[in-house]
């Protein structure tokens, strides 16, 4: 019973994550209709991204906190550059092309980065430590044990999912991104500046995966160069079970595959090695059972 807690608490960590990497595909595809494959390099890079500026602010004898504001604000900046970059010089200019083209493109988008970290990142083959800027300890309820720097980062993941729906429900940007989303033409003819929105909308998409990446970070004190692979395709298989457009669906689906593999950990520890073959099998069942996910998109929710 005692590890009930820790369970809770790792699939909660873990379905955060997984939500916020869902949340940028779906952004992606309900503005441009893009599957972006390279999401997960993108988390990468701002993932590295923060633990260069923990260096950076550590060498120049700054505080603790200083170095946790330091590695989410460059993760983001990075990232949200990275985002509208390639937005801007090679989505855009696809933007007309066969779908084929543009996943094509993503994804030796995402080899380029990955293999660049791996190649001119000091040491990049090998998996990097992340400092530990977060209070350790916790507290026991029951004979359950809870991490304080785990919920710290679990409500800080929320905070950021719920300002991200925010900036998309109750801004103007956001009303103008809904708006190319339900149409390019009419949105242009209120004068909306499709070619600004656009690179805007990728920026705001990457920032939620540099902002999972630095999370990932400081929870498992580790990052490397790959792993981004499997968090893009949890996060787009996310994004499919919760309804590919939907943000509130990208959300549940993420909080259920990792609830799956914590399941999977919990119920049959001799098993968790295939925690994730499990929850794959379990999900080709759903999306079997439910084609359009489980928040089906209306045109008038897109995004």
């Amino acid at each position: 019973m005692g590890m009930i807690g820790q369970h809770l608490l790792n699939g909660m960590m873990q379905g955060t994550i997984y939500g916020l990497v869902a949340m940028g595909f779906t952004i992606f595809f309900g503005v441009m209709n893009v599957i972006k494959f390279s999401h997960g390099d993108v988390l990468t890079l701002g993932a590295f991204g923060g633990l260069v500026a923990v260096w950076a602010t550590n060498s120049m004898g700054l505080s603790v906190p200083v170095q946790f504001i330091a590695a989410f604000a460059a993760a983001m900046l990075l990232s949200a550059v990275a985002g509208a970059g390639i937005s801007h010089f090679l989505i855009m200019p696809l933007r007309n092309a066969p779908p084929l083209n543009m996943l094509l493109m993503t994804m030796m988008v995402g080899t380029v980065l990955r293999e660049a970290i791996r190649l001119f990142f000091p040491n990049g083959t090998n998996p990097q430590r992340f400092p530990e800027l977060l209070p350790s300890g916790g507290f026991n309820i029951g004979s359950s044990f809870f991490r304080t720097d785990a919920l710290i980062l679990i409500v800080a993941g929320i905070a950021s999912i719920g300002v991200v729906y925010w900036i998309i429900n109750r801004t103007k940007f956001g009303l103008a991104m809904r708006a190319v989303a339900e149409d390019v033409e009419t949105a242009r003819t209120m004068g909306i500046i499709f070619a600004r929105v656009i690179p805007l909308t990728f920026a705001l998409g990457s920032i939620t995966a540099g902002f999972a990446g630095t999370i990932y970070g400081l929870y498992y004190s580790e990052i490397n160069y790959g792993m981004g692979l499997l968090l893009a395709v949890i996060g787009f298989t996310a994004a499919i079970v919760g309804g590919l457009g939907n943000i509130w669906g990208a959300i549940i689906g993420g909080y259920l595959f990792a609830g799956l593999q914590t399941f999977v950990v919990a119920a049959m520890p001799s098993m968790s090695d295939y925690k994730n073959v499990f929850a794959f099998v379990l999900i080709i069942m759903l999306i079997t059972w439910r084609p359009t996910g489980l928040l089906a998109e209306r045109g008038s929710e897109r995004v």
